[in-house]
């Protein structure tokens, strides 16, 4: 197992090989036939989920897996049994024959395996929130500036077809002025639903835990910082990374918001005493667009358990998980509600955030793999989306409002 120092200095400074591997990144324009190779950094339960809804798409083929823990790559063989297992998820990279990869690794290594991504000449499905801090953000976007690779942020909302539905509503003559978008997302589960029992093999010999760690804190060993990693703020930024970002980016892309100009966001820890990430709160974001975006959320009720309003002088529009519509002002939102087609079933989404968009989201990254074209969720609306998620965990955390200095850009 590597030093911390080394993996480090391998990660962020760029290992000879993924250096050398630059000019090739800039002569490729994307796969040699239509057939994608294509490899999964992180095989936990999102992993997973995103892993399936890839191999159910045509033409494509899983090639390589990795994570840091042994137990997931022997797992991962039940989906994809003829892929090539890594615990170093750069050996995976040096494959000059895989054209793509897809990373759900947590979230404070998700630019750890970005940049050696984008380096080696890969395109990338990367997970939400896409950058853990505004470092990781820059250093994203400086990889990924004059490389021509496609990136495709998972927000998978953004490939549903509320989107258009919900644009062909939002207009100035429906709605009139604009000023408030109110999101909420709920659910009556303990601990979020994301507590996980400790598997007996999940121990250093079977866990790369100087790989995991990353640019953490360092810690000594611990199966519960592994397994549960959504727990701990050196990891993750709780359900503000898990499913505020999804309403974020889904409404940001439907009125091209830009960052926030300031964050409040308050709350607590109330019923998951084993968390350190908040299980009760509400974040407003002020916009530039003269816009107030709202979202609260909690683990201990599922009355809202996912609903949005967009606010305007003439009128409103109520999105949930079955439906798109619209009110004119004065008429309650019910019966007299002019609707769009359900852009979703009404299943409750999977705890990790699976929804029936995610293999409309896969397909779009395919598909623009193939044609080089930018994707439906691409990495400025993921640049946004996550600044405003930063944001937020930076208030909440510091107790105070924050400014975005986009001379900077940094959180001040």
């Amino acid at each position: 197992m590597s030093t911390r120092r080394t993996f480090m200095q391998q990660v962020i400074g760029g290992a000879a090989t993924l250096a050398a591997n630059r000019a090739y990144a800039s002569s490729r324009s994307g796969p040699a036939s239509d057939h994608i190779r294509f490899a999964l950094i992180g095989c936990g339960g999102r992993g997973t989920e995103i892993l399936k809804a890839a191999v159910g798409c045509p033409n494509v083929e899983c090639v390589a897996v990795a994570d840091v823990y042994t137990r997931r790559l022997d797992e991962i063989k039940s989906v994809v049994p003829q892929a090539k297992p890594y615990t170093d998820f750069r050996r995976l990279l040096d494959d000059k024959s895989i054209d793509a990869v897809l990373i759900a690794t947590p979230q404070h290594q998700h630019a750890l395996n970005f940049v050696p991504a984008i380096e080696a000449g890969k395109d990338v499905y990367q997970e939400k929130t896409m950058a853990f801090n505004p470092d990781h953000a820059r250093r994203m976007r400086r990889a990924l500036e004059g490389s021509s690779r496609v990136v495709q942020i998972g927000i998978q909302s953004t490939s549903g077809q509320a989107v258009e539905q919900t644009r062909g509503l939002a207009t100035s003559d429906r709605m009139g002025a604009m000023t408030a978008i109110h999101t909420h997302m709920y659910r009556n589960a303990a601990y979020g639903g994301w507590k996980r029992a400790l598997p007996a093999d999940c121990d250093p010999a079977h866990v790369d835990w100087t790989m995991f760690q990353g640019e953490a804190a360092p810690h000594d060993f611990d199966p519960n910082r592994v397994i549960n990693w959504r727990f701990f703020w050196d990891y993750s930024g709780g359900n503000v990374f898990e499913n505020m970002v999804h309403q974020v980016g889904f409404w940001y892309k439907v009125l091209d918001l830009k960052v926030p100009r300031s964050v409040t966001m308050a709350g607590g820890n109330y019923l998951s005493p084993e968390m350190q990430v908040p299980d009760t709160m509400d974040v407003t974001l002020d916009q530039p667009e003269n816009l107030l975006f709202t979202w609260n959320s909690g683990f201990g009720n599922r009355h809202y358990s996912h609903e949005d309003l967009l606010l305007g002088t003439r009128g409103t529009i109520l999105r949930n998980d079955e439906r798109v519509a619209y009110a004119p002002e004065g008429h309650h939102r019910g019966g007299d509600a002019e609707s769009g087609q359900s852009p979703q079933g009404s299943a409750t989404p999977d705890i990790v955030g699976t929804s029936d968009e995610t293999p409309a989201h896969m397909q779009n990254f395919f598909d623009c793999v193939r044609s080089r074209r930018e994707t439906n969720c691409p990495f400025e609306l993921g640049f946004r989306s996550a600044i405003a998620c930063q944001m937020s965990i930076r208030s909440y955390r510091e107790q105070r409002a924050v400014r975005w200095d986009a001379e900077r850009e940094e959180i001040v």
